[in-house]
């Protein structure tokens, strides 16, 4: 173990290699849920808010962490009230995706979030951000067209615009 923090762990393995021995950098991490809250007129309830790691206002579908043991759908219910305010009727598992293989344990569980509620948020402390929607259609257009850069909401977009339109 190299470094253990209140996110996030960093430990270096030893692996076997075809010509010997190698190291690896592991970032551990317990994942979070993201959320694609879509409601009944079609449209995608998002957040913006600034991101230290790169330096500038994200546009992104809600998400956060999970704790350590935690349901998925627990942190998908409870990131989707604190940072949006809306209750969903239905949390539907999207999918569950690794973020990046090559380096760390994260897994993201992607929800579909539908028969919203609007209600009051409950940010975190450290939390500043702005609640918009957009039309989904657009939305997907845009990852579609490489104008949104986050990886988690390209995956929420474009998995709930597909199941979406599956039921039509």
């Amino acid at each position: 173990m190299i470094y253990r923090g209140r996110i996030l762990n960093l430990r270096r393995d030893t692996v076997t290699v075809k010509n010997g021995t190698s190291t690896r950098e592991i970032v551990e991490h317990h994942g979070g849920a993201v959320i694609a809250a879509v409601t009944a007129e079609g449209r995608i309830i998002m957040v913006r808010q600034f991101r230290k790691p790169v330096e500038r206002v994200v546009l992104e579908v809600p998400a956060g962490k999970r704790e350590e043991g935690e349901d998925p759908r627990e942190t998908a219910v409870r990131e989707l009230k604190e940072e949006t305010g809306y209750t969903a009727g239905s949390m539907e598992l999207l999918t569950a995706m690794e973020t990046s293989v090559g380096y760390t344990t994260e897994v993201l569980y992607v929800y579909l979030a539908t028969d919203l509620v609007p209600g009051e948020t409950a940010f975190d402390e450290n939390e500043a951000l702005d609640i918009v929607d957009f039309d989904l259609d657009v939305m997907y257009d845009k990852a579609v067209r490489g104008e949104l850069r986050d990886a988690k909401t390209i995956v929420a977009v474009t998995l709930a615009k597909a199941r979406l339109a599956a039921r039509k």
